[in-house]
């Protein structure tokens, strides 16, 4: 090892974080009955205050996200581990989620875990995320292991983050690590919310937590992405569109055989078989068999069906071909600004460095203080003539589903990049550097 790596090492503190090795009231027995689950729901509660949840699911193990593991605490309500796939009445999940509707519940990285809860039918009607807490707060890291250790004083282990859950029996070591997710959380949204409220910042955070619930309350509709298959990793580099034809073909019916087994779509085969498969357009199906089988671990797939599939592809008319871009109604990438609208690239790069200056004077990330997406609405087009500028960024703002919060600190600040007529300069880049695509 050379010295500069031991000179850096010596740079690094050494942690001083007390190590939690196992939940602090011992680790439950795991509930794998729904008499169980209904003993569960009448100790929380005789239990106080606020319900931290978390979920574990397996995502890139199986196709569905669905929840393999429910930890739950309450203070004075004990610390439970749930089953779901054995204790599954619906009933009884229906029952845990309107038993507390004036509670808060906890939840770390709430966008992650959401859908697989309100599969379970748990609706929260008050949500507190300590992890977007933190990032409005300005903690610098914001995983539950980096908080627990900055915040709390704690070391968590997280050596089985990303195991298959939906193993079963589940591994004494992984029940343990997943019990000290919810064993510290409460402890942690105090934290937290002390932060936001040092800081002026909790009606910022509650306004972010209620906006999470309304993208997740019953009946709301996700509008799907639009051709999915595009997000093939590597497909970038294709210029044929017949190859991307069989590229599409092949991405449904894996995507369609992923779904059937419940398996992640890349343990079918991964994205590198696929467009191997298309670039070679197999005219026979031993030539296609020779490229999926040995980069699949699955027996039996169902080869006839798919080169079936890829048959319908090479045999497609050139006009119903995919393109090699699909037209979007989006905004294009920043970086064809300059040439296609001079005016809206100038707005935009005076409006990006004043949201960058509020955000460091606010000391949070400059995406939680606006979403990119919502600024560059704001911008592309020219304001109309003789109107008040604060007003039509707030409007817009809001229109493009930034909070009031976010709107009220922005809209001030962007009345003079509204009005820009030339781009900020661009630093020269540095001798050597890659230059930006």
């Amino acid at each position: 090892m050379s010295e500069e790596i031991h000179e850096a090492e010596n740079l690094i503190p050494e942690s001083t974080a007390e190590p939690l090795l196992s939940p602090r009231n011992g680790v439950p027995e795991l509930v794998t009955s729904n008499e169980g689950l209904a003993a569960v729901i009448a100790e929380l509660k005789a239990g106080s205050g606020p319900i931290a949840i978390d979920a574990e699911r397996a995502s890139g193990y199986k196709y569905s996200q669905r929840a393999y593991l429910i930890q739950i605490f309450r203070r004075g309500g004990g610390l439970h581990l749930i089953d779901p796939i054995a204790a599954n009445s619906p009933d009884l999940w229906r029952e845990l989620s309107d038993s507390f509707p004036t509670e808060e519940w906890i939840i770390h990285a709430s966008t992650q875990d959401l859908p697989c809860l309100n599969e379970l039918g748990l609706y929260p009607k008050i949500l507190f995320d300590t992890e977007l807490g933190a990032r409005i707060a300005g903690c610098p890291r914001v995983g539950l292991g980096p908080l627990a250790e900055s915040l709390l004083n704690l070391s968590l282990a997280k050596e089985h983050s990303a195991v298959d859950w939906s193993k079963r029996p589940l591994n004494p070591e992984w029940l343990i690590y997943a019990a000290l997710d919810v064993d510290v959380l409460i402890d942690l949204r105090d934290k937290v919310y002390d932060l936001l409220v040092d800081a002026k910042k909790l009606k910022w955070a509650e306004e972010d937590f209620a906006q999470i619930l309304r993208n997740h309350a019953p009946g709301s509709v996700k509008t799907p992405r639009k051709d999915p298959w595009r997000r093939t990793s590597g497909m970038h580099k294709i210029r044929d569109r017949r190859v991307l034809a069989i590229i599409r073909a092949l991405w449904f019916a894996r995507d369609e055989y992923a779904s059937k087994i419940d398996i992640a779509p890349g343990r079918v085969f991964n994205d590198e078989a696929l467009v191997a498969t298309a670039l070679a357009k197999p005219t026979n199906l031993d030539d296609m068999r020779r490229i999926l089988t040995k980069r699949s671990r699955l027996q039996n797939l169902p080869l006839t069906d798919w080169f079936e599939e890829i048959r319908k592809a090479l045999a497609l008319p050139v006009d119903e071909l995919p393109e090699l871009r699909t037209p979007s109604t989006s905004l294009p990438p920043p970086k064809l600004w300059k040439d296609r609208n001079p005016l809206g690239y100038a707005r935009l790069s005076h409006a990006r460095a004043a949201v960058i200056a509020r955000a460091t004077e606010l000391n949070m990330p400059a995406e939680n203080l606006i979403s990119p997406d919502a600024l560059r609405k704001l911008v592309w087009h020219n304001p109309p003539a003789d109107t008040d500028l604060e007003v039509y960024a707030r409007d817009s703002l809001i229109e493009s589903a930034a909070r009031p919060w976010q709107a009220a600190e922005l809209a001030p600040l962007l009345v003079l990049p509204l009005q820009a007529r030339e781009p900020l300069p661009t630093p020269e880049p540095a001798e050597g550097a890659t230059p930006e695509e």
